[in-house]
């Protein structure tokens, strides 16, 4: 099949939202007296910030009474840092631009909720572009299972073989694979150097320098 959609995932491709996240996480662990380095830190990248809280409260045995809590204390954090600081990614202008003038679909499939998707939304100016957006929040498994990429194809009205995806993570590079779309990754700079990038379609510097059709 042709493609005819693409989907975007959010933080970290569209708004510079990794590193608040990360003070966010900081700020709430440090309540319960852990000091995530970075290093731990983005190995977790793309989750679900309940599967991200569960991994590390079971890693550091904080016990799961305050899972709920600290969850949505962080959500509640990096929406705020987000709404104070938080700064588009080089090139989505350009990148929804050239789709919509190719009369692509466009979409959003994040690991994020949905009032944050649409705070982010908001802040970009970018509703007019998209056609749907879906949130892994509430879904059984989130990234790196494909369900929310599904999801958003499923809400495009497109078959998954018809969908282009770009990423930023590893997690959501193998939900992008693993719903048999082509998959397109823009790394950190600090990783674009990881070889577990080889198994995207393409990698990118930038959305900026996206020129393949």
């Amino acid at each position: 099949m042709n493609l005819d959609t693409v989907i975007f995932d959010m933080d970290g491709l569209l708004i510079d939202s990794e590193p608040l996240w990360q003070e966010a996480a900081d700020e709430v662990f440090k309540l319960y007296g852990v000091n995530l380095t970075h290093e731990q830190y983005i190995t977790t990248t793309g989750l679900r910030t309940k599967e991200f809280v569960h991994w590390w409260f079971t890693h550091f045995q904080l016990g799961e009474e305050e899972l709920v809590r600290a969850e949505k204390k962080i959500i509640q954090v990096v929406i705020d840092k987000i709404q104070r600081k938080g700064a588009v990614m080089p090139g989505v202008q350009y990148i929804l631009d050239f789709f919509e003038k190719k009369k692509f679909k466009i979409g959003i499939a994040s690991s994020s909720p949905q009032q944050l998707i649409d705070v982010v939304i908001g802040m970009l100016g970018i509703q007019p572009y998209l056609k749907a957006t879906a949130s892994a929040e509430f879904l059984s498994y989130g990234k790196p299972h494909p369900q929310v990429y599904l999801n958003c194809a499923e809400l495009l009205q497109s078959h998954p073989t018809q969908c282009i995806c770009f990423e930023d993570s590893f997690n959501g590079m193998i939900a992008a694979k693993a719903a048999r779309m082509k998959c397109v990754i823009v790394p950190h700079h600090s990783q674009q150097k990881d070889e577990r990038w080889g198994a995207a379609d393409l990698k990118l510097t930038s959305l900026q320098n996206f020129a393949i059709f």
